[in-house]
């Protein structure tokens, strides 16, 4: 059985009304030992409960909140931030070309957590002020805390708790960095599909590269960068748990949608790429994105010539 991410357990909603579910500290330790992983069960039992045995909600908001803080680091190192919007300027300038409309746009970031890259796009104004930002969690306390940033920080941009393809808000191009690694089998594609069936023009998707230095280099990284011990066990299960570019390209190849991948495994350094991203676009809009990457366009693969190396 593969490992699990704790922060995956110690908190639940309920999907159709977006209310809080109990979980019980109990519960969570069968599942983190039937995985055989003592580490994350000594990490669970130190967490506190109620007379029930019901994880304490407030002091799990304050833990998600105070590790989310710390991953700030990693998009930060990785300049995830400045990753994205090399492919998102690009992405926006050939939406305006095919639909000839001056915006405004919308992007959502899927699973935004504390918001960082949302924040961080808004402080920059990186995409320009004809594109709005918003960030989307089903977690309220991170959520709560991405809004009250944002506020201090002055930032034209909003978060809103709930499910990203179901605001009242069309998106047009969805992004997302650390989440795909949570979706296991059918539910990677089904997360695709949900945005190939909306009116969004695209996505762009960064995860964990799933090269054999991955999980050496979470150990080592989070090791030297994070301070509690359930952001250090989830960022090195986060690189086992993180998906192959077959399995991305196969699983985001969905009706209405061209499936491709930014500097795939078999073409980077595997001493260096840590993550890199799965773009989805309208078939109208590839001839587009790559006139307007230039030379990098040369760095995009689509399944044909993934499959036609052999991997």
């Amino acid at each position: 059985m593969p490992q699990l991410e704790i922060s995956d357990l110690i908190t639940a909603v309920d999907p159709r009304s977006g209310h809080r579910v109990p979980v019980r500290r109990a519960e969570v330790i069968q599942q983190l030992r039937a995985s055989g992983d003592e580490r994350a069960v000594r990490i669970v039992a130190g967490l506190p409960v109620d007379r029930d045995g019901v994880l304490d909600p407030c002091a799990v908001d304050r833990l998600l909140i105070r590790v989310h803080t710390e991953l700030q680091r990693l998009s930060e190192e990785l300049r995830i931030g400045e990753r994205l919007v090399h492919l998102l300027g690009p992405l926006f300038t050939a939406i305006r070309q095919t639909t000839g409309l001056p915006g405004p746009y919308r992007l959502v970031d899927v699973g935004c957590g504390l918001g960082y890259l949302v924040r961080r796009l808004a402080a920059t104004g990186a995409l320009g002020g004809e594109v709005e930002l918003v960030g989307v969690d089903l977690d309220a306390a991170l959520v709560g805390e991405a809004d009250r940033l944002a506020r201090a920080e002055g930032l034209d941009c909003r978060f809103v708790r709930g499910n990203a393809f179901d605001l009242p808000q069309v998106a047009t191009v969805y992004v997302s960095t650390g989440v795909l690694h949570h979706f296991r089998g059918p539910a990677l594609a089904e997360f695709f599909r949900a945005q190939g069936a909306s009116p969004a023009h695209a996505f762009c998707h960064f995860d964990i590269a799933a090269t054999p230095l991955a999980p050496l280099g979470a150990w080592m990284f989070h090791r030297a960068r994070m301070r509690d011990p359930l952001g250090r066990h989830d960022g090195v299960v986060s690189a086992r748990r993180a998906h192959s570019d077959e399995t991305l390209l196969r699983s985001a190849a969905v009706p209405g949608i061209r499936a491709l991948l930014y500097e795939p495994r078999g073409t980077a350094n595997p001493f260096c790429t840590t993550v890199r991203p799965v773009i989805g676009v309208r078939p109208h809009l590839e001839a587009p994105l790559r006139r307007a990457l230039g030379r990098d366009a040369r760095r995009l693969v689509g399944p044909e010539r993934l499959a036609g190396t052999g991997r």
